[in-house]
């Protein structure tokens, strides 16, 4: 994530990085995930996954698919990301 708006560069990408949701400089998703923390903003992403997961075939087809993906693939790197500091901090 990280995502800041740069005007020149910024491209409507209605999935990954939809344009009304970096309105005030920083992207929605990146503030929830520092007002959630880790376990929080992993339980959001998997809540939207099912939410995603369970309406495609009545709502937005494919487009409620890629969106699930993306807060798959967001969980899966904080999990990920964990378990790295966990190897560095030594713990198990």
């Amino acid at each position: 994530m990280g995502w800041i708006k740069q005007e020149e560069e910024q491209v409507d990408d209605t999935v990954n990085h939809p344009e009304h949701y970096l309105t005030g400089g920083i992207e929605t998703i990146d503030f929830i995930k520092a007002k959630l923390g880790r376990e929080g903003f992993v339980a959001y992403c998997m809540g939207n996954v099912i939410k995603y997961t369970s309406r495609w075939g009545f709502k937005n087809g494919v487009k409620d698919l890629e969106k699930a993906q993306v807060y798959l693939n967001w969980s899966i790197q904080e999990m990920q990301d964990e378990a790295i500091r966990k190897q560095e901090d030594g713990e198990s």
